[in-house]
């Protein structure tokens, strides 16, 4: 009965850490690896500060291609600022706009 009840732990473990996305700071980071913790975890939230007031953070989620992206949603080309470049590229995700009457 223990075994049965430490594999249900681990199970239910296992599947809250894989819906858990990461955050990053992307002025901390070269352009390259942003692209390439995208590249490995697929989706990420991505923090930088605003380019017209930098007290102000900016952040949205970001992947590495359009499948990464919630039901009803797609990718489109987008720029974070990053150690190395001011304009990295990366994929955001966007919400469809509705088709309201």
């Amino acid at each position: 009965m223990f075994k049965f009840g430490l594999i249900l732990v681990v199970l239910a473990v296992s599947a809250t850490t894989a819906h858990a996305i990461s955050r990053y700071q992307t002025k901390q980071l070269s352009c390259s690896r942003i692209q390439a913790i995208l590249k490995s975890e697929g989706t990420a939230i991505l923090r930088h500060p605003s380019p017209n007031n930098p007290r102000i953070v900016l952040y949205d989620t970001y992947v590495a291609r359009g499948g990464y992206c919630r039901t009803g949603g797609y990718s489109s080309s987008a720029t974070v600022p990053a150690s190395d470049t001011k304009s990295c590229r990366v994929y955001r995700c966007n919400k469809k706009r509705g088709g309201g009457r």
